[in-house]
């Protein structure tokens, strides 16, 4: 039985004696040369150990962009039922307030417990109600800036502007990659277009390009290009791709602080070895029939979100940090005609989304495996758009769910008021949500900087992020 280094070495993808010496440092097999104290720090992929003990070691992210409504979904308020059509007196900020009301819409679903821990929840995610017992809940998320753009920077990069590096490229940063044939963070778009911020959800911002995002497309083939030309195949590219392993070396070294140089250098050498791991990682059809029912890859309707979480399984299993799920451009913005946009929305994610945490735990990976489910915002108790009835935005108070990596499970933690407007109790803002993440990975936010111009730089940048000691199991705090 060979080991991986000997298979790279015979299968020749690749860089000659530079992606030698590269897995011979990842192993630990080849001296660090003395560096002089001022020298510039060169960066890389290569496995790190925290600083502290991890729960988490991998985290998967699916963002449902927009905004879905957490008082038709998560959080149940008999009162706004109770007072339906009635007009509100509360304090609201409206986003649009050409078209907002004060008449209250009490949600037309219902709510019942489920699981043992007697999680409230909507008829409208039946299937997330099965794995409820593995679900906390947070009914208390805050970012307060009642716009979408905003609201994304700060749970996506800390700050509500733009330009700072996101939450896979900060962990990706202080942890590298456990797989070197594959990307370290990979990001999956939906079929409907990109997030209304575009790529600026991945950026690595002011961190080295090293660390941003790696899109796979939504569509096959996902990863373009990744068979050679048939005149290249075999020894033709062994021999290609180490003469040019051999040129990209020497122009490094002459050029030894250009992290982007270095960047694009580790890109080409990671798409040469990712011939054939991502093709194995990306096949689905190496999944038992009964994994691709579970997840719902035989139904229309739910097929692309199945596939997508699917591959997230597949890729945090062979050692992908951090993997993120978008939903399509505004998909759960539901300014109008929320009593069917919103089922809809639901329809094609909730088996897929329940199906990855019970597949994760069935396989063990769960209790090393975060993932997280939720958007930017909440939305309104009031009625928008009396034509076709929507919520508005709602940042002040809103709900998302969290699953594995040391999150307690059945659990809910804090509340909104009686109307869903306010988060009153064991409130989570997006900066300590962050902390408590990094908490998670065994690394310190404040601990984990990056040299600037302008001086060190951290995710959370003076933000007095807390960790949420409530949401986490006992032995993790």
């Amino acid at each position: 039985m060979h080991s991986r280094r000997h298979f790279l070495q015979q299968q020749a993808f690749g860089l000659g004696s530079f992606a030698l010496a590269t897995l011979m440092q990842r192993d630990g097999l080849l001296g660090a040369p003395a560096k002089p104290a001022l020298e510039r720090p060169q960066y890389d992929l290569l496995p790190k150990q925290p600083p502290k003990p991890a729960q988490a070691t991998a985290m998967i992210s699916m963002y449902m962009q927009g905004g879905p409504s957490h008082i038709d979904l998560f959080d149940p308020k008999p009162e706004i039922t109770k007072r339906h059509l009635q007009k509100f007196d509360g304090e609201i900020k409206y986003d649009n307030a050409a078209e907002s009301s004060a008449k209250l819409f009490g949600s037309p679903w219902k709510f019942e417990q489920r699981g043992e821990c007697g999680m409230e929840l909507s008829e409208l995610v039946p299937h997330l109600a099965r794995v409820a017992d593995d679900v906390c809940l947070i009914r208390s998320m805050h970012t307060g800036v009642n716009n979408h753009g905003q609201s994304l920077y700060a749970l996506s990069s800390g700050r509500i502007n733009a330009g700072r590096p996101s939450l896979g490229s900060w962990l990706t940063y202080g942890l590298g990659s456990e797989n070197a044939n594959l990307p370290a963070y990979v990001v999956m778009t939906d079929p409907g277009g990109l997030p209304v911020l575009g790529t600026d959800m991945w950026t690595n911002g002011f961190l080295p390009s090293l660390y941003q995002g790696t899109v796979i497309r939504p569509r096959e083939p996902r990863i373009l290009n990744l068979d050679p030309p048939p005149q290249l195949a075999g020894v033709p590219q062994e021999r290609f791709l180490g003469l040019l392993g051999e040129l990209n070396l020497e122009h490094m070294e002459r050029h030894p602080s250009e992290n982007d140089l270095s960047a694009r250098i580790a890109s080409y050498e990671l798409a040469a070895r990712m011939q054939t791991a991502a093709k194995e990682a990306l096949d689905l059809s190496q999944e038992t029939a009964a994994t691709q029912d579970m997840y719902g890859l035989n139904d229309p309707k739910t097929k692309d979100w199945a596939s997508r979480c699917l591959i997230a399984r597949r890729l945090v299993e062979r050692g992908v940090r951090y993997v993120q799920i978008f939903s399509g451009t505004q998909n759960w913005d539901h300014h109008g005609n929320i009593t069917t946009a919103l089922p809809a929305q639901c329809l094609r994610t909730d088996q897929p989304c329940a199906a990855l945490v019970a597949d994760l735990k069935q396989r063990g990976l769960l209790d090393e495996t975060l993932v997280h489910w939720g958007g930017e915002m909440g939305r309104l108790p009031v009625v928008q758009n009396e034509k076709s009835i929507g919520r508005d935005h709602n940042t002040y108070g809103f709900s998302m769910w969290l699953a594995g990596g040391g999150m307690k499970s059945g659990h809910v933690h804090g509340a909104t008021d009686d109307f869903g407007v306010h988060a009153v109790k064991d409130i989570v803002n997006h900066f300590d949500y962050h902390a408590t993440l990094m908490h998670l990975f065994g690394l310190d936010p404040q601990q984990l900087t990056y040299r600037r111009p302008t001086g060190e730089a951290t995710l959370l940048d003076g933000q007095a992020g807390q960790i949420v000691k409530g949401i986490l199991k006992r032995d993790v705090v």
